[in-house]
């Protein structure tokens, strides 16, 4: 079996194309950090995975991605090898195919809510909730 789960943050915003039978896939870095830290330093050391999505998962990773934003993805991995322009040998690179991808940024993270018509008592709660008065339940 091969598959593969991690979460971590784009590195850059995701790129779009169209094959030429007209199946549309986006790509993006994801970068994974490790548990432990270089040593003698407190900077974390990261991973990372070149990730294709494709088709409709490919238009909404597109339309909802930006750089810096925190993913989930699930697929099957594989290792490509390609030779560095300044000639000092073969590198390897991790590519997901993804199956699912989860965006964990919400929009309070972004900035991208602003509350309607100034009504700042139906701004979501911390965890995404929206405050409803229990007299406008239909039940």
């Amino acid at each position: 079996m091969n598959k593969l789960t991690i979460i971590g943050n784009l590195t850059r915003d995701p790129e779009s194309r169209t094959t030429p039978s007209g199946v549309n896939v986006c790509t993006f870095t994801v970068a994974v950090n490790r548990r432990r830290s270089t040593q003698g330093t407190n900077q974390p050391e990261a991973d990372f995975f070149r990730v294709s999505a494709w088709r409709q998962l490919g238009e909404n990773c597109q339309k909802f991605l930006a750089k810096g934003r925190k993913v989930a993805v699930v697929g099957s991995v594989s290792v490509s090898t390609y030779e560095s322009k300044d000639g000092s040998g073969t590198r390897f690179t991790l590519e997901v195919n993804a199956e699912d991808v989860e965006f964990l940024s919400s929009r309070q993270e972004d900035g991208g809510y602003a509350p309607a018509s100034g009504d700042s008592s139906r701004a979501p709660a911390d965890h995404g909730f929206e405050q409803v008065d229990d007299e406008e339940l239909p039940f």
